[in-house]
């Protein structure tokens, strides 16, 4: 796992495969916390990415250790009421 605190705000998160996972909104302790999807069968939820996935940050980038589907595959849903 990589140093989640070199993840900021408005980075891009990235599989292992390069396909786009989602932006940063924040870290939230050992996850990351995506920005709301705005369409899409999960519009209006937030959507958080464990910090175990994350391989590197490099530049703007969040680099998981695995590939995007995977990734998505293990995302936690949140509503917001």
């Amino acid at each position: 796992m990589s140093d989640l605190s070199a993840i900021k705000e408005h980075m891009e998160v990235i599989g292992a495969d390069g396909v786009h996972v989602g932006t940063v909104d924040h870290v939230d302790g050992n996850r990351i916390k995506l920005t709301k999807v705005q369409s899409g069968a999960h519009a209006g939820h937030h959507h958080y990415i464990s910090g175990g996935l994350v391989a590197e940050v490099e530049g703007d980038k969040v680099r998981l250790s695995a590939n995007a589907d995977v990734a998505i595959g293990f995302e936690e849903e949140e509503d917001e009421g």
